[in-house]
């Protein structure tokens, strides 16, 4: 009996040492094959050692405990076996590569980087139509050109008795109104209001051309984290906080914050409207279920620090009655969301709101799925005005670990992007479809992968929201939609077709007949579009080089070209050399299509100063740099092109020595 045991003990060694054996092997020659080069790793024989070294090696393990624990009589039993077959089982499965597949998180090649979108404008082919203003590049995206670019099509900035440049009569802002603008600050880093936006729209506020005498208030509910002066921003200076940029007009205009989370997170604080005599800061609660959506509405009631009182939802009390003078600027910041898609203009209203969650009123997470946030806005106080904010856009999509709405530095994209309408709908549409989706595939993430923030797709978590969010809207008649066929998108500049040669330089001015001279030549898309053209340069009116080079509209906008010109055969002399970029369709700037580099000199080999002839100068030049690299010594003194001043570049000098040309 025991010889048996023994036999079946070394049976089970052979075959554990075995398995080792092999799966180390498998593991040396997946090192062996992949060597220096990792895309081997890709090879069907590659992924097979691999496979086979994690899995056995894997499973090797709890094998080894097995056998050394079944020498225990404690083991014999059933139940040992049984706990040896499941890590067998678990070794299995936990070194498999589809487990460690799935296990990945999703990440993108590179989020922290600067792009250039392509925005394409159109023309609403159906109406009614929601109009989109839209402004890129560093240059444009700012609230001064904003206002402008609106003011160019009919929507004026400025409520006015006097008509003039974004002023009128139908304007939106009358000089004695009070502007409530909801920022995000639940975040800071990336993930809130850009605070550079927010200081250009309070200072166009206050620019009033007819002397601005009412009232700005900055506000946000915050939810439990918000803060007004958060320590890192989402600005040029980074420490430029949303209260800095307040106080900046604090003793000259009346700016403030407010930041309701301190008023909406108490059930004490439930108050109710001035007109029933109640003049305490808080948050007005709506008990009913809304039938259609599932939420209960709360909206903030409070008091400026200039003594204003403000009902969200009423306007401005002066004591006996309502005033329409608030009118609200909306202004979120284009991100992903980690369980709602996209956040933006509608989702932006769960910072009106008493969230129960935080401790307050209303359940705003709960029925924002079935379109909560619409009857925010029909039931409170619709936006007079919303601004997407997308200088910087976190457009990783969930389920990625960097997904919005935390968003910091290296999470985000800068793209420079700035977006207005009246419709929140057709903005929340746009700016995802063709500024985050779009970064998104930039970034590195493919069509699938940007699933949940395709407004699109009806069952993603976006499209789910986007379109019971309009529904709500619409039927409290509303007019907004996420049909581009009804949208009117501006956008300035206009995308262009442009091609520009930019640099264009010579490894020397003065070369011997027969030796090559090196040119580069550096073309940028300065453009809106892929583009495919020819570069050829040409010696005077002889094409010397041609390329056929293609840029794309973003990433690397460049190329520069190295072309070694073979100088034998062409007669000495003086050469004008010429780039030449073909133009591409629908290019309308031609003029830096072509770029010239001067005149480079074909002359006798030997002759240093360019005078075409070999005499007592080019040698003085010569020994001048006698054994010194080129460069830091001139190129044209290194004659044979070497890279260093020696007696092959004497000896030619003398070989041509007073010789003609």
């Amino acid at each position: 009996m025991k010889r048996h045991r023994n036999e079946k003990a070394n049976k089970h060694h052979f075959w554990n040492k075995s398995v080792i054996l092999f799966s180390l092997a498998s593991l040396l020659w997946f090192i062996f094959r992949t060597g220096t080069k990792p895309t081997r790793v890709v090879y069907p024989c590659q992924r097979v050692a691999l496979a086979n070294s994690s899995m056995l090696l894997g499973l090797s393990i709890p094998l080894s405990m097995g056998i050394a624990v079944a020498k225990t009589k404690r083991f014999l039993s059933t139940n040992g076996m049984t706990l040896a077959l499941l890590l067998s089982l678990v070794a299995t499965v936990v070194t498999s590569e589809q487990f460690w597949t799935n296990s990945q998180p999703v990440v993108a090649v590179n989020p922290n980087q600067e792009l250039h979108l392509t925005l394409e404008p159109r023309n609403a082919t159906a109406f009614p139509a929601s109009d989109i203003f839209t402004l890129h590049g560093r240059a444009y995206a700012h609230i001064s050109e904003l206002v402008n670019f609106m003011g160019l099509h009919g929507w004026l900035f400025y409520k006015s008795d006097t008509t003039g440049p974004n002023r009128g009569p139908d304007g939106l802002i009358a000089y004695d109104d009070v502007v409530l603008i909801k920022i995000n600050d639940q975040w800071g880093f990336r993930g809130q209001t850009n605070t550079d936006l927010l200081k250009e729209l309070i200072q166009a506020i206050v620019d009033h051309p007819d002397g601005f005498v009412g009232e700005v208030v900055v506000a946000d509910n915050g939810q439990t984290s918000g803060n007004m002066n958060w320590a890192f921003n989402n600005a040029e200076d980074a420490s430029q906080s949303t209260q800095d940029v307040v106080s900046m007009f604090n003793g000259t205009f009346k700016v403030s914050t407010f930041l309701w989370r301190f008023i909406g997170r108490n059930p004490m604080n439930r108050v109710y409207e001035y007109s029933t005599g109640d003049m305490n800061n808080g948050y007005v609660y709506n008990s009913t279920v809304d039938a259609e959506t599932g939420i209960r509405v709360s909206y903030p009631k409070f008091q400026t620090q200039y003594g204003t009182y403000i009902s969200f939802k009423h306007g401005i009390w002066n004591g006996t009655e309502y005033e329409e003078r608030l009118k609200v600027i909306n202004m979120p910041v284009l991100k992903t969301h980690s369980s709602q898609g996209v956040t933006a203009c509608y989702k932006h209203y769960m910072g009106v709101l008493s969230e129960e969650r935080s401790g307050g009123f209303s359940n705003g997470h709960y029925s924002i799925v079935n379109g909560g946030m619409g009857t925010m806005l029909v039931e409170t106080r619709y936006p007079a005005l919303n601004i997407i904010d997308a200088i910087w856009v976190n457009a990783n999509p969930p389920p990625s670990g960097m997904c919005g709405p935390y968003t910091p530095y290296n999470y985000a994209t800068r793209v420079n992007v700035l977006m207005a309408g009246i419709d929140p709908i057709a903005l929340d549409y746009w700016a995802a479809k063709h500024v985050l989706i779009q970064t998104a595939n930039l970034i590195g993430y493919n069509d699938t992968q940007i699933y949940e923030i395709n407004p699109d797709e009806p069952a993603s978590n976006f499209g789910i929201r986007l379109n019971r969010t309009k529904n709500e809207i619409l039927r409290s008649g509303y007019n907004v939609t996420s049909d581009e066929n009804h949208m009117n998108i501006y956008v300035y500049p206009l995308p262009t077709h442009d091609i520009a040669i930019t640099h264009i330089a010579t490894s020397k001015t003065i070369i011997g007949e027969g030796y090559p001279l090196n040119i580069n030549v550096t073309v940028e898309n300065q453009g809106d579009y892929g583009e495919d053209f020819d570069l050829t340069i040409y010696a005077n009116t002889t094409a010397i080089y041609t390329e056929n080079i293609t840029l794309p509209s973003v990433y690397i906008r460049f190329t520069t070209t190295t072309f070694s010109w073979n100088t034998a055969g062409f007669l000495k002399g003086n050469y004008n050399l010429t780039a030449v970029a073909t133009v591409v369709p629908n290019e309308t700037d031609f003029d830096d299509n072509t770029l010239t580099c001067g005149i480079v000199k074909v002359t006798i080999q030997g002759d240093v100063d360019g005078n075409f002839y070999v005499d007592i100068s080019d040698a003085t030049q010569i020994g001048l740099y006698w054994l010194q690299l080129s460069p830091p010594a001139p190129a044209n003194t290194d004659i044979n092109g070497d890279g260093i001043i020696d007696i092959s570049d004497a000896t030619l000098v003398g070989f041509n020595w007073l010789k003609d040309p």
